[in-house]
C-alpha cells in the first residue's frame, strides 16, 4: 500500500446535469448522473490511468477536478484545501498547478496567436510581472524540452503537425511548472507511430519535473504503459482500481476483464485462436441507469442480489480496490479456467 500523502483526493465526487424533456409548452427535466459517488487519491510523481468505454464520465471527472462543472457533493482536496469551496479567485491562483491537455492538439489552440505566445499565455496570467525577457527564455526553454526548436516561436499553429501541436499544448500546461496534470485522452487523435511519441514523451517529462497524472484513455495498452495505478469507471461509478500489473493480469470485475479481453493482439495466429467473450447489449441511458450494480444489465455473471445492492468499493490486501459482489467466488473461477490473454511486448508505445 501507498504510505506517501496523497497530492489530491477526491471523495464521494458527483456531478449531475439537468437535461430537457419533451416539447416547447410541456418541458420536464430529469438528471444525469455523469459522475456518480467517485473516490481516488493521486499520489507525488504517480500516474493513474482512468478508463472506460465512452460516456462513462471520465471526462467530466477531469472537468470537475479542474472546476470548469461544480460537483453536486463531494470533496476535491488539494493540499488541505477543498477544491468545491473555494471562490473563482481562489481556484484560479490553485490552476497554477494543476493544468490539462486536451484531446484534440490543433482545435486547442488559438490559430490567431504564435506558438509563443500560446505558450507564453499562462506565465502572463499568473506571473503578471515576468520580463519579457524572462517570458521569451522560459517558453524557448519549455519548447526544447517537449523536442520543438524555439526557432519555430512566430509560427503559427496551421503550420504544425498533429503531434508538433500537442507538443504545443504539453508546453503551453507545463510552462508554469504543476504539480499535477490531467491528460484528457492526449493521443486518441494522433496516428499510432505519433502516439508512442508522445507517450515516451510525457513518461520522460514525468520523471524529469516529478509531475502527477491523471491520464485519461480509451485504449488499454497505452494506459497499461503509461501507468501506475488504473481506475476503470463505468456508468458515472469506479468498478475496480489497482495498480497496472494486477488489473491486466488479475482482475477481479468482470467489467475490467471484458475490456482487457477486447484488446487486439498483433499476432494473427494468436487472434483467430482467442476465445471471444464480448459484452453484449449496450450501455444503458444515464437518465435511468440500472438499480444496484450499474454493470448487472450486461453481465454475465449478474445474480438477483445485484439488481439489489450497489457494490461499495472494497479496499483488498495490497490496496487494491473492487465493486462487486462476487469478486472472490469469480476470481476463484478464472484462476481455475483459461488465463486471461498476455500482454505482448508489442502492445502500446516502445520504451
Amino acid at each position: 500500500m501507498n504510505r506517501r500523502a496523497p497530492v489530491l483526493q477526491v471523495q464521494d465526487l458527483s456531478v449531475r446535469f439537468r437535461v430537457a424533456m419533451g416539447g416547447v409548452f410541456r418541458r420536464s427535466y430529469q438528471e444525469v448522473r455523469a459522475v456518480d459517488q467517485v473516490s481516488f487519491d493521486v499520489y507525488p510523481a504517480e500516474t493513474l490511468g482512468i478508463v472506460g468505454e465512452s460516456g462513462c464520465g471520465k471526462s467530466t471527472l477531469a472537468r470537475a477536478i479542474l472546476g470548469l462543472v461544480r460537483p453536486r457533493s463531494g470533496t476535491i482536496l488539494w493540499e488541505g484545501d477543498d477544491l468545491v469551496q473555494l471562490d473563482e479567485e481562489s481556484l484560479r491562483l490553485k490552476r497554477r498547478e494543476i493544468q490539462l491537455i486536451f484531446q484534440d492538439p490543433s482545435g486547442s489552440l488559438d490559430p490567431r496567436m504564435t506558438v509563443g505566445d500560446i505558450v507564453a499565455e499562462p506565465l502572463r496570467i499568473f506571473y503578471p510581472s515576468m520580463s519579457r525577457l524572462q517570458v521569451r527564455e522560459r517558453v524557448a526553454g519549455m519548447m526544447k524540452m517537449v523536442g520543438l526548436s524555439p526557432d519555430q516561436i512566430n509560427r503559427y499553429p496551421h503550420e504544425f503537425s498533429g503531434g508538433q501541436c500537442q507538443r504545443i499544448g504539453i508546453a503551453r500546461a507545463l510552462v508554469v511548472n504543476p504539480r499535477l496534470v490531467v491528460c484528457d485522452e492526449p493521443v486518441s487523435a494522433l496516428d499510432v507511430s505519433i502516439q508512442a511519441q508522445i507517450i515516451n514523451l510525457l513518461n520522460d517529462l514525468q520523471k524529469k519535473l516529478r509531475l502527477s497524472l491523471i491520464f485519461i484513455a480509451h485504449d488499454l495498452s497505452v494506459v497499461r504503459h503509461v501507468s501506475d495505478r488504473v481506475m476503470v469507471m463505468y456508468l458515472g461509478r469506479v468498478m475496480e482500481v489497482a495498480d497496472r500489473d494486477s488489473i491486466y493480469l488479475q482482475p477481479r470485475h468482470p467489467y475490467t476483464r471484458a475490456l482487457i479481453e477486447s484488446v487486439p493482439i498483433p499476432d494473427p495466429v494468436r487472434e483467430r485462436a482467442r476465445a471471444r467473450r464480448a459484452l453484449k447489449g449496450d450501455i444503458p441511458s444515464p437518465l435511468s441507469p440500472p438499480s444496484g450494480c450499474v454493470f448487472r444489465t450486461r453481465c454475465p455473471y449478474a445474480i438477483p442480489a445485484c439488481a439489489e445492492r450497489v457494490p461499495e468499493l472494497e479496499t483488498l490486501d495490497g490496496g487494491n480496490q473492487v465493486a462487486c459482489l462476487r469478486h472472490a467466488e469469480l476470481v476463484e473461477q478464472w484462476d481455475s479456467a483459461a488465463p486471461v490473454d498476455d500482454w505482448p511486448a508489442t502492445h502500446g508505445a516502445e520504451d
